[in-house]
């Protein structure tokens, strides 16, 4: 009977601490959807820019004749 009782008080910390944990990850997510707003709104999801090749060609050919 006592390994029984064991395992419910076992259980019911877990049951806190999970409770605990997903307070703290909620203000984790508030946290980064504030600094995030505060970055211009900006995150990694948005799209790439893409260059054309003879952008990068016009901007090599720029580059190069810098370092002469």
């Amino acid at each position: 009977m006592a390994k029984l009782e064991g395992l419910v008080s076992v259980v019911s910390e877990l049951k806190v601490e999970r409770t605990n944990l997903a307070n703290r990850l909620s203000h984790i997510d508030q946290a980064l959807s504030v600094l995030s707003k505060l970055n211009g709104g900006s995150s990694d999801t948005s799209p790439k820019r893409t260059i054309s090749a003879a952008a990068r060609k016009r901007i090599s050919f720029a580059q190069k004749a810098r370092w002469k």
